[in-house]
């Protein structure tokens, strides 16, 4: 069993180098949230030559989160399936994404874009959103406020549990 690592966000490259698959993390910092309908958007934006906002050393959390209650920052903020975000990831990694978290396995052209810019993809734990929920300590919208529970969203989370499912040399849990 290794130990458990503490890391910053945003993550720098120094940090995402020295991760291998199966190591136990612990973020605190900013991250971004969004998911499907999030993705499309900014996906679109960028194809119309518009991007709505950057990206680069950015974090992304696929999450749709529950309102919050009893002066919390979000509801639960359990993981949604990666795989639906595959389409856009080799295109966001290579023009700067640092991470990605999710739960599930990953498609091989974004294992290949891990891989290729020695980037990230951590795993979060399916069922475990009111654990989630209390990591985030501030909540929000940036963009497409009109998508409701997939906005892009900023969180800021502190000792935010998660394990690395493909490191930067592309190696996964998963195989």
């Amino acid at each position: 069993m290794s130990d458990i690592k503490r890391l910053k966000l945003p993550l720098t490259k120094d940090a995402m180098r020295d991760l291998k698959a199966g190591d136990m993390v612990r973020l605190d910092g900013d991250m971004l949230v969004f998911r499907d309908a999030g993705h499309k958007r900014l996906y679109q934006s960028i194809l119309d030559g518009n991007q709505a906002f950057d990206f680069t050393g950015e974090t992304i959390y696929f999450m749709g989160p529950c309102p919050s209650r009893n002066g919390e920052a979000l509801g639960s903020a359990g993981p949604t399936t990666s795989c639906r975000m595959d389409k856009y990831t080799p295109y966001m990694l290579d023009n700067g994404l640092a991470a990605q978290i999710g739960k599930g396995k990953r498609d091989v052209a974004s294992t290949e874009a891990f891989k290729r810019n020695g980037c990230v993809y951590f795993a979060a734990i399916g069922g475990a959103g009111a654990i989630y929920g209390k990591c985030i300590k501030k909540a929000e919208v940036l963009h497409f406020e009109d998508l409701g529970t997939e906005a892009v969203r900023r969180i800021t989370v502190e000792d935010f549990p998660v394990v690395v499912a493909i490191d930067g040399n592309g190696n996964s849990i998963y195989r």
